[in-house]
């Protein structure tokens, strides 16, 4: 499957949708109003995972992403963060988490993976406060 369109230009359509002049739907939209959509996106992900739909779970991941990149044009419209912001966070959440793989560290197994992230997971929670 040949792709064209990247991340940048779903956030484009996202940001055309809520600036002036886009849809009055969209516009309308507030964090409360979204939580259902993404709560129903979750599951239909779900569903096509338990059916083992391929086709179906890459609509559906699209559906997802798609409620994720409005949540964080709300909040940049709240100028809190903006989508770029949640990619460079789990990009180095991911990196920090899998230090036998981008750093110096070796596990074993799935197991010793499993251990190391939750000790790395607890220290970067007790290092936050």
């Amino acid at each position: 499957m040949a792709s064209t369109r990247t991340f940048e230009d779903l956030v484009a359509i996202m940001n055309r949708l809520r600036d002036a002049g886009g849809c009055p739907w969209d516009r309308e939209q507030t964090y409360a109003t979204l939580r259902g959509y993404l709560i129903e996106e979750c599951y239909e992900v779900v569903d096509a995972l338990d059916r083992a739909d391929l086709p179906a779970l890459c609509e559906e991941l699209g559906d997802l992403l798609f409620q994720i990149v409005f949540l964080a044009r709300l909040a940049r419209e709240d100028r809190a963060f903006a989508a770029a912001d949640v990619v460079e966070g789990i990009a180095a959440k991911m990196v920090r988490r899998h230090p036998h793989v981008f750093g110096e560290d070796t596990a074993a197994d799935a197991a010793e993976v499993l251990v190391r992230w939750e000790e790395i997971k607890t220290r970067e929670k007790k290092d936050a406060g």
